[in-house]
This record gives structure tokens, sequence and C-alpha cells, in this order.
């Protein structure tokens, strides 16, 4: 399946050990909620925890009577390993991969908007992977929204070090968005749809090359 171009798409990234009722579980689950009801897409990882949070969200979302368009999608992109979960019910498109390298790849491919939770190794590596491919001009300037207040020593340290060392530039510091909550998350997002609406030849990625 190729992409659409026209669709406006944000990938949420995040951990798959928190679990329903966890605070930062169920802001995950209304930000994707937010995103369905706006008619967006959302992509995860496709497992559990705040991936199944924001596959779930989405589907309340699309679902909810004043949705804006109820043919969006939730897609999950799952790794093969071997303590990994079948992908959760929640997803309308499932794809797997065998190799990290190759599934951030179509993360990049399918993103908008970059929301990243909290999160452990995984987490960081896309987050990592995310800030360099756009540092480099190797993707579209999108927003990176840093959700929750784990991110605010990360944030220091990033000042305190790389940036005080000169070994990063300031721009390359304000690609980060730090919220606190799903609303302020939200509100990075629909402007960033906004701005896709009225300049999508400038937005949008290179997607004739790719296929899912």
């Amino acid at each position: 399946m190729k992409p659409d171009p026209e669709r406006f798409r944000v990938v949420i990234f995040g951990s798959a050990r928190l679990k329903p009722g966890d605070t930062i579980y169920e802001q995950v689950r209304r930000l994707a909620k937010l995103i369905g009801r706006e008619g967006l897409d959302v992509v995860t990882g496709g497992g559990p925890g705040l991936m199944e949070a924001a596959n779930l969200g989405h589907r309340e979302g699309r679902e909810d009577p004043h949705s804006v368009d109820d043919s969006s999608k939730s897609y999950g992109l799952n790794i093969k390993l071997p303590f990994e979960e079948a992908p959760n019910p929640h997803v309308d498109i499932k794809h797997e991969f065998d190799r990290f390298s190759e599934r951030l790849d179509h993360f990049m491919h399918l993103a908008n908007a970059v929301v990243v939770a909290p999160g452990g190794v995984g987490t960081l590596l896309e987050l990592a992977y995310t800030w360099q491919l756009i540092q480099v001009e190797h993707m579209s300037n999108i927003p990176i929204v840093l959700l929750g207040d784990m991110w605010k020593d990360f944030l220091r340290w990033v000042k305190d070090w790389p940036l005080e060392k000169q070994l990063i530039n300031p721009e390359d510091y304000e690609m980060l968005f730090l919220v606190h909550n799903c609303d302020e998350a939200f509100d990075v997002v629909r402007e960033a749809y906004r701005k896709f609406l009225t300049h999508q030849d400038e937005f949008c990625l290179n997607y004739h090359e790719y296929k899912l």
C-alpha cells in the first residue's frame, strides 16, 4: 500500500510497559482521541502500553459523533521480538518488521508530526533518530513534541552539555517542543496540520519512493 500524500499522520512513540489507568497512558489515549476526532491518522509501534493507548484513543475519536472524518486510519508498525506481544487489537493497518532500522525508516516516511511520550531505550532511540534526520535535512522540518515531565531533565542536559559546548546549534534545540499535557500536544499538532494544508508541497515527505 502506498500512503496517500494528502493524509496528515501523527507518529506517537512511548513505552510498552505503561498500563491503563496510568496518568501518561490516559494522556496519550486522550491525545489520540483528539487526533482521531480531527480526522488525522495516527501511527504507533502497534504493541501494548502507550502504543495501545494511542491506537485505542484514535478509534474512540474517529467514532465520536463530532468526528471531522471517520475514514482516518490507525497504523501499527510492529517489531518481531521474542518477548513482545502481538499487535494490539485497535490497529487498522498492520505491518511487521524484523529490524529496528527498517521500522524506524518507515516511521519517518509516514510522519508529519512526532509526539514522544515517556519511555525507555527504544523511545530514546526513536527520538534521537527523528531529531537527527531533521537536523541533517534528510526529512521535512516537522515538530517533535515531548510529552510529559520526564523530558524536563533531558532538555536541561541538552542545554547544559551539547548546546553549551556548541556540539549542536540553537536551531537544533528549538526543534523540540516540551508540553505538559495532551491538550498542549494537540495544539502543536493542529498548528502543524494548518501548515500542512497551506504549504503541502514544502511540508510533505517524499512519499513516492515508499511503499507499505
